[in-house]
């Protein structure tokens, strides 16, 4: 069977490389005789996948010794709500950097824990651009501000994260991590749900400075305070085995292929492959973003008419293109490019848009 050129926005695409090898260990990991799922978590063969994902992340994004990574579930929806109980406390206020829908979703969680106030916005625009906020310090009683580096549905995207604001910074990094090269240390607080661009769904990944950890409450319950999971390895009841087992082989390719310098090279030239089209359409192909703001990760745009643009999505679904459609929120078209996306597929679709323009 021929692949799907697969643009969805997550669950997304995975390496070929790495389906094909798990399809070889399948029936068989490692000699045991079992699948990878089938695995005691507490087992030997388990614990050498766990802690070399763990091993091979600290060294493709160079994490520093006094930041923890752990292993959890729930998603990045859960950890809306994780930060703020581990990180905000009393007479503390949180600060909330939106540029779209994502954000803001992290914001509402974090209003029924604590005091949280807006410090910049892109709305009034209609998140085509990222603030502006150099040059901003936040108030004493900041116990850290929270932004999302990528927006997944109107295609934004950070391209110079904030510094010296006076606070930790936490980043929502769920659409754009390891696809380019970044300090670890700028930041407090980093979490990434994995579905896009370190593995399957089922995983979340967070990276937190350890001076943070002893900032949540005794009484919150176990399995959401950040300092169980860091003094258990992430084993402190059983983890997604599989998405782990997965996640790990992602980072082997990432390896591979000449790490998270070699990733951010091959994501900005099949970005500038579809941005390149859209502005030479002689406005034929409209972006939502600013070029300024545009997101390596997600391509939004829309064509000429509401009718246009339905043609062109049924006929890129004919084509083989999958995951085309623009989140429900904002219509038009989407085109995510995580770091699994070949280039050569990012070539086709540009084809298939110079091909349909063509028709008009």
């Amino acid at each position: 069977m021929n692949r799907a050129y697969n643009f969805n926005a997550g669950p997304a695409a995975l390496p070929e490389a790495v389906l094909q090898k798990a399809a070889s260990e399948w029936f068989n990991f490692n000699g045991t005789g079992m699948s990878v799922m089938e695995l005691s978590h507490r087992s030997k063969d388990y614990e050498e996948v766990h802690f070399g994902a763990v091993s091979l992340l600290r060294k493709l994004m160079q994490i520093p010794d006094d930041y923890a990574v752990l292993l959890l579930q729930g998603g990045a929806s859960l950890q809306f709500s994780m930060v703020p109980m581990n990180l905000l406390q009393p007479g503390k206020t949180g600060y909330y950097v939106l540029t779209g829908s994502w954000s803001e979703k992290a914001l509402k969680e974090a209003k029924k824990i604590g005091q949280t106030s807006i410090l910049a916005s892109g709305k009034e625009n209609n998140y085509k651009a990222i603030p502006v906020i150099s040059g901003i310090r936040v108030q004493s009683d900041a116990a850290y501000v929270h932004i999302t580096s990528n927006e997944t549905i109107h295609g934004t995207q950070w391209h110079q994260f904030p510094k010296n604001l006076g606070a930790p910074l936490v980043a929502d990094m769920s659409s754009d991590i390891l696809s380019k090269p970044i300090n670890v240390q700028d930041f407090g607080l980093i979490y990434a749900g994995a579905q896009k661009n370190l593995g399957p769904s089922g995983l979340t990944v967070v990276i937190i400075k350890k001076e943070l950890l002893s900032r949540g409450k005794d009484e919150l319950p176990a399995m959401l305070h950040y300092r169980t999971h860091a003094e258990n390895d992430s084993l402190y009841n059983t983890p997604p085995t599989l998405a782990i087992y997965l996640f790990k082989l992602v980072l082997e390719w990432a390896d591979s292929i000449g790490g998270v310098e070699k990733i951010s090279k091959l994501n900005q030239e099949k970005a500038k492959i579809l941005y390149d089209v859209i502005d030479n359409s002689d406005g034929f192909y409209l972006g939502h973003s600013d070029p300024e703001s545009r997101s390596l990760m997600n391509v939004t745009f829309r064509l000429k008419s509401d009718e246009i643009t339905a043609s062109f999505l049924v006929q890129a679904k004919e084509k083989g293109f999958i995951g085309l459609n623009g989140h429900r929120s904002i219509g038009g078209c989407r085109a995510s490019i995580y770091n699994a996306v070949p280039l050569e597929h990012v070539a086709k679709l540009a084809d298939f848009m110079r091909s349909f323009k063509s028709q008009y």
